[in-house]
C-alpha cells in the first residue's frame, strides 16, 4: 500500500502541474521514493521482529526465527543500505532530507515505545507514537514526491498531510485487528500488542469506562491474567468502536487535505484508499 500511496501522489501532483504520467524522468525518480519507502518499511519489520522476539509475520516464520538475530539484523541493516544508495540516485538533497526523518522517527518511536505515561499524557504519547512508527513514512513520501512534482508549498503541505491521516488511520485499524480478527487472518499471532506490554488505543479508550485497566497499563500486563482481563475489558467497554471512529476521522482529514489539488483518477484513487484502510480486516 506504502508504494502505492506514493506513486498516486506523485501522479496526482503531476497532473495538476499539467506534466502527468508522460513526464519520464520525473515519474522515475518518484518510482524510486516508492521503492525506497517500501525498503524502509520492510527493513522496519525485521528489526522489529528482532526487537519483540516475533515467531510470525505474514503466516509465515519471522526472518529471526528462520535465521538468528545476528543476521536478521545485518539483513535489516543491508535493505536499509541498498535504500540509500537507491535515494542518492535520486539526486535531490530536499527529498534525501526528507527521507532521511523516516529513519529518525523510526528509531523515535521505539524508545516511545518502552516509556511509560501518565494516565493523561498516554493517548497523546500513543498518536505521536503512531506517527513516528507508521505514518511519518507514508507522510513524507507523499512529501517528496510532491516536491519532485515542483508544486506550490501548500500543495506539498497537502499531500503530508494526506500521509499523515491516513498512516494514523492504518495503525489504529490495525491496533483494532489485534482485539477483533483471528492469528490466521492476521499472519500474526492476536492480542500481539498486549502480549508485548502495549497499551493501544482500544486500551486506553477502555481505561476510560475501567479505570481498573490503568493498573495493568501501569505494569505493562506482566502479571498472570492480566492480557485475558485487559482484552475482556476492551471487548465490553465500547473502546473498538470508538477506535474505529478515530480511524474515521484521520480518513476524512487524509481526504480533505486532497481539495486544493486538481481532480484526477489520482486523486479519486487516493481517497478510495482512505475507503480501503478503514474496512481492512489484516
Amino acid at each position: 500500500m506504502r508504494p502505492c500511496i506514493a506513486m498516486c501522489v506523485g501522479h496526482m501532483a503531476n497532473t495538476h502541474q499539467d506534466e502527468g504520467a508522460h513526464h519520464t524522468e520525473k515519474v522515475d525518480r518518484q518510482r524510486s521514493i516508492a521503492v525506497v519507502s517500501e525498503m524502509i518499511h520492510t527493513a522496519s519489520l525485521v528489526h522489529d521482529d528482532i526487537l519483540d522476539h516475533a515467531e510470525t509475520r505474514r503466516g509465515k516464520a519471522s526472518v529471526n526465527v528462520r535465521w538468528d538475530a545476528k543476521r536478521s539484523t545485518m539483513a535489516g541493516d543491508y535493505i536499509l543500505g541498498v535504500g540509500s544508495r537507491i535515494l542518492s540516485q535520486v539526486g535531490d538533497p530536499d527529498v534525501v532530507m526528507i527521507l532521511s526523518q523516516v529513519l529518525a522517527d523510526l528509531v523515535q518511536g521505539e524508545f516511545m515505545q518502552l516509556q511509560n505515561k501518565e494516565e493523561s499524557e498516554r493517548f497523546e504519547h500513543y498518536l505521536s507514537k503512531s506517527f513516528n512508527k507508521t505514518a511519518s513514512l507514508m507522510a513524507y513520501s507523499c512529501r517528496a514526491n510532491a516536491v519532485l512534482a515542483g508544486v506550490e508549498e501548500h500543495l506539498v503541505e497537502g499531500a503530508f498531510q494526506y500521509g499523515r491521516n491516513i498512516g494514523i488511520a492504518f495503525q489504529l485499524v490495525d491496533d483494532l485487528l489485534d482485539f477483533i480478527v483471528s492469528a490466521d487472518q492476521l499472519g500474526k499471532p492476536a492480542a500481539a500488542d498486549l502480549k508485548l506490554g502495549l497499551a493501544t488505543a482500544p486500551v486506553l479508550f477502555a481505561a476510560e469506562k475501567f479505570p481498573e485497566l490503568n493498573d495493568l497499563i501501569d505494569r505493562r500486563f506482566s502479571e498472570k491474567g492480566d492480557v485475558e482481563t485487559a482484552f475482556d475489558l476492551v471487548q465490553k467497554s465500547g473502546g473498538l468502536e470508538r477506535t474505529k471512529d478515530l480511524a474515521r476521522k484521520h480518513c476524512e482529514a487524509a481526504t480533505s487535505a486532497l481539495g486544493s489539488f486538481s481532480h484526477s483518477q489520482y486523486r479519486a484513487a487516493l481517497v478510495d484508499l482512505c475507503d480501503t484502510v478503514l474496512n481492512r480486516m489484516k
